[in-house]
C-alpha cells in the first residue's frame, strides 16, 4: 500500500506555454481594438511583429496572465473564466513597461528597440495609456457579476504600482534610500500586480474571500521574490538571457536592493561603494566595464548578493505558506507553487 496518490511533477515552463496560449486569441483581439497607430506600435512592443510588419518570435512569458488563469482554478472554475483579467493585468503590466522604458531612458528591451526609441516619447506615452484604458474596459465587459470588483482591484492596483514607479524615480536623486524603503517601493511597483494577477481569476469565478486573499498574499511575496531576482540579474545575470546590457543596473547607477543592502549593512565595502555612489561625474550611463566589475565585486563583497538571494528564498516560503492555509484544488496549488519556484530559482 502506498501513501497515497502519486502526482506528476509540474513543469512550470509547459504551464506558462499552456496559459500564454489560452490567453493569446483574447489578447490579440482586445488590441485589435486599439486606433491604427496605438495598434502597431502595442504588436510591436508585445513582441507579434517586426518593424517591417513581419510576425516577431512572440514576447515575454505571460506570468501574469497565468497566475490569473490558475487563481480561477484554484476557485474551482474553468480556466477560461479568468481569462478578462488576464488580458488585463497582461495589458497593465505593458503600460508600465512602455512608460518604465521611456523613464529609464532605455533604447532595448529583449534586444529589440523600444517604443519611445523607435516612435519617440510621445507615442510610447499614448500607447501605454491605452493599453490601461482597454485594460478596464476588457475587464469591465467580463460576464462575472463580480467584475466591478475585479475592476476596482485593478485600478487600485495601478495606483499602486504608481506609487512604486513615482518611489523609483525619486530614489535616484537620493544617496540615503533604505533597505525598507527599497522594498516598500518593490511591492508597489513590482508585487501589487502579481497579487492581484494571483487573485483577480478567483474574483471572476466568485471564489470565498478567504481563498482570494490567500491567493492575494501569495502573489504579493511572490512579487517581492521576482524583484528581488531581478535585482540580482540586472547586476550578475547573463546579457544573452536577460536581454540588457551586462552589469545594466550598475551603469545607471540603480539602487537595487543588493546595492542598497551592500551600503547600509556592507562595512567598508559598502562606504566605497556608497562614496562611489555619491560621486560626481558626467551625466549618463558608466561604461568602463572594468569599474563597473569592480563594483559589482563591493556589492557582492558587502553582502548584497548573498542576502538579496536569501530573501528572495525567505520570500518565496511566504508564498507559499500563505497558500498552505488555504483551501484550494490540488493542481493549482502545485502549479502556483512550482511557477513561484521557477521564477525565484532563475539564474544569477
Amino acid at each position: 500500500m502506498t501513501g497515497g496518490p502519486r502526482t506528476e511533477p509540474i513543469d512550470a515552463r509547459a504551464v506558462l506555454g499552456r496559459c500564454r496560449d489560452a490567453v493569446a486569441p483574447a489578447l490579440r483581439a482586445a488590441v485589435a481594438r486599439l486606433d491604427p497607430a496605438s495598434r502597431e506600435q502595442a504588436t510591436y512592443h508585445l513582441g507579434w511583429t517586426e518593424l517591417d510588419g513581419r510576425p516577431g518570435a512572440g514576447g515575454g512569458k505571460a506570468v501574469r496572465p497565468a497566475l490569473a488563469l490558475i487563481s480561477a482554478a484554484a476557485a474551482g472554475a474553468p480556466i477560461a473564466a479568468g481569462l478578462p483579467g488576464a488580458v488585463a493585468v497582461e495589458l497593465v503590466h505593458n503600460f508600465s513597461l512602455l512608460h518604465d522604458d521611456l523613464m529609464d531612458g532605455d533604447t532595448e528591451r529583449r534586444h529589440r528597440r523600444t517604443v519611445w526609441a523607435q516612435w519617440g516619447a510621445a507615442a510610447a506615452i499614448l500607447t501605454g495609456d491605452a493599453l490601461l484604458a482597454l485594460a478596464h474596459e476588457v475587464l469591465l465587459e467580463a460576464g462575472s457579476p463580480d467584475a466591478a470588483e475585479a475592476a476596482r482591484l485593478l485600478a487600485a492596483t495601478v495606483r499602486e504600482l504608481i506609487r512604486g514607479q513615482a518611489e523609483d524615480v525619486a530614489f535616484e536623486q537620493r544617496d540615503d534610500v533604505t533597505v525598507s524603503e527599497c522594498l516598500a517601493m518593490a511591492a508597489g511597483k513590482t508585487g501589487s500586480l502579481l497579487a492581484t494577477s494571483a487573485a483577480v481569476g478567483s474574483i471572476l469565478a466568485g471564489g470565498p474571500a478567504g481563498l482570494t486573499a490567500a491567493l492575494h498574499g501569495y502573489g504579493a511575496e511572490l512579487g517581492m521574490a521576482f524583484q528581488l531576482v531581478d535585482d540580482l540579474l540586472g547586476i550578475w545575470g547573463d546579457p544573452a538571457v536577460t536581454g540588457k546590457p551586462v552589469l545594466s543596473d550598475l551603469r545607471s547607477r540603480k539602487m537595487s536592493l543588493p546595492v542598497t543592502y551592500a551600503v547600509h549593512h556592507g562595512g567598508a565595502a559598502g562606504r566605497e561603494l556608497a562614496r562611489w555612489l555619491a560621486a560626481p561625474g558626467p551625466a549618463g550611463e558608466v561604461t568602463d566595464e572594468p569599474q563597473l566589475r569592480r563594483i559589482a565585486a563591493l556589492v557582492e563583497d558587502g553582502g548584497g548578493r548573498d542576502w538579496a538571494a536569501a530573501e528572495a528564498r525567505r520570500r518565496m516560503a511566504l508564498a507559499e505558506k500563505a497558500l498552505a492555509g488555504a483551501e484550494l484544488p490540488d493542481r493549482p496549488r502545485a502549479e502556483l507553487v512550482a511557477l513561484g519556484r521557477y521564477l525565484v530559482d532563475r539564474e544569477f
